[in-house]
């Protein structure tokens, strides 16, 4: 018979995320920061989803080797009605997924829809590509992926 101790087993870092989503009543896995996003993604762990619109990914920058799967398209931000059907066709339900928008509310509503059509593993990357707005009405000074000097490159 083997023996594991508890101080040997590899802990899952999604854990205390997939326990405060359930806690907090969400319909999804939970919600990750940057880093640990980062982390899981480089280690090949998860799959990063951009959520953004084409625009935004070219212009603004996006995460090397991120995938894309819009949310939503053009400068009205219109809904994609097949961001589920889409999301599937690339990646499967079962595949762990960071959603990657903004600020994090695309992603977060995209995480939802996503877990509403089955996805088994779909995470939100809290704070978003770009932050939230500060006081000067900028994004990407106080928080972000972008703010806080992960990978990313811009066309």
């Amino acid at each position: 018979m083997t023996h594991v101790s508890e101080s040997s087993r590899v802990a899952d870092p999604l854990e205390p995320v997939r326990v405060l989503a359930l806690a907090t009543g969400l319909s999804y896995a939970g919600g990750v920061p940057p880093h640990l996003a980062w982390a899981l993604f480089s280690a090949g762990d998860a799959l990063l989803v951009d959520v953004r619109t084409a625009e935004e990914r070219k212009f603004v920058g996006h995460v090397p080797g991120s995938l894309h799967v819009a949310w939503a398209t053009g400068t009205s931000l219109t809904r994609n009605p097949r961001f589920a059907r889409e999301l599937e066709a690339k990646v499967g339900k079962t595949a762990t997924l960071l959603l990657l928008c903004r600020s994090g509310k695309r992603s977060a509503l995209a995480a939802e829809v996503a877990a509403k059509a089955g996805f088994t593993n779909v995470f939100n990357v809290l704070e978003g590509f770009e932050g939230e707005i500060d006081a000067q009405q900028h994004r990407g000074a106080q928080d972000g992926w972008r703010h806080l000097g992960l990978p990313w490159v811009q066309d």
